[in-house]
């Protein structure tokens, strides 16, 4: 693929140009990538003051102008697409390495990401991207199944009195086990025929995370909270994580899951712009700087590395005492 490349010191998250062929199947498939650079080496950087660079990738034709306008379409068969690897990254693969992203960081003494990496390409109205509900799933089946499989290992039994659980950035699926129930499974998610069609959900949420980070839920409400390739959206991370812990019960546990695909318009541009490993990084960061949170781990649940869709988790409790 020839692409003419322009690299900007700038507030702009990536942009990558897709080939005519690759734009007409209309996905993308990429293997897991992890980030060039050495954790510690970056945790330095940024506590020095440091940004990471931003880079806008022209691409020769029409074909990502072809997408965008798809995306702002709110067309109905439109699929995330992966993150194309570039060209440092072809020769630097290692899929193990976002489950040690999060082992003996030393984090910096202040969050280290400024207003600008929470940009986004597109800044138009999410309730606009949104309005048409998209019957779609944004992860292969075997990744869907991975996930799926870990939710059965970590999720309190079905049917067990007490237990709630809100699925956070929700829709027409959660993933969740076959039958699994619960006295009470919110969904709080965009688009409300998404949410209606759910068939786990007791009852649904339509807000817009960033323009409302406060959740509408009482203290120490639910034991288990979920996002599913979602939190690369949110633009006020901190302010939802902190929300997070105030609903959640001491010791409930906040599952964050991620791929490498996503709507590239709409994600924050600290995303777009780091691999796989940097992506653990950052999300363990939202639970260590929002607080009231046990220390954040990463799981690699990738099914069949370089075959399908990667997987990962990253998640935490609410300690005990918060």
């Amino acid at each position: 693929m020839a692409i003419l490349g322009l690299q900007l010191q700038q507030r702009f998250p990536v942009l990558t140009a897709v080939c005519y062929s690759r734009l007409i199947s209309a996905t993308i498939h990429a293997p897991a990538v992890a980030s060039v650079s050495s954790l510690s080496c970056k945790l330095k950087k940024w506590n020095n003051g440091g940004r990471l660079p931003r880079r806008l990738v022209v691409g020769l034709g029409a074909s990502f102008w072809a997408q965008y306008m798809n995306m702002a379409g709110n067309s109905k068969s439109f699929i995330a697409s992966a993150r194309l690897k570039g060209a440092v990254e072809q020769f630097t693969r290692s899929p193990c390495l976002a489950s040690q992203a999060l082992q003996n960081v030393e984090w910096p003494e202040q969050f280290p990401f400024k207003d600008e990496d929470f940009q986004r390409f597109d800044e138009t109205s999410d309730s606009f991207f949104y309005e048409a509900p998209r019957f779609v799933t944004h992860i292969d089946d075997a990744a869907i199944a991975a996930l799926t499989k870990y939710y059965s290992e970590v999720f309190p039994p079905s049917n067990t009195p007490g237990v709630s659980i809100l699925d956070m950035c929700s829709s027409w699926v959660s993933h969740f086990p076959k039958g699994y129930k619960q006295e009470r499974v919110v969904g709080m998610g965009m688009n409300e025929e998404e949410l209606k069609r759910n068939p786990v959900l007791t009852e649904y949420v339509v807000q817009d995370l960033n323009l409302k980070p406060k959740l509408p839920f009482e203290d120490n409400s639910f034991d288990v909270i979920t996002n599913v390739v979602s939190v690369d959206y949110l633009t006020k991370p901190l302010d939802v994580f902190k929300e997070m812990c105030r609903i959640l019960k001491p010791g409930g546990l906040a599952i964050m899951s991620f791929s490498n695909r996503c709507f590239w318009t709409k994600a924050i541009s600290i995303w777009t712009s780091t691999g796989d490993t940097d992506h653990a990084l950052i999300v363990g960061s939202y639970f260590h700087y929002a607080g009231g949170f046990e220390p954040p781990q990463a799981v690699d649940i990738s099914p069949n590395p370089g075959r399908s869709d990667p997987m990962y988790i990253v998640y935490s409790r609410k300690l005990s005492t918060a």
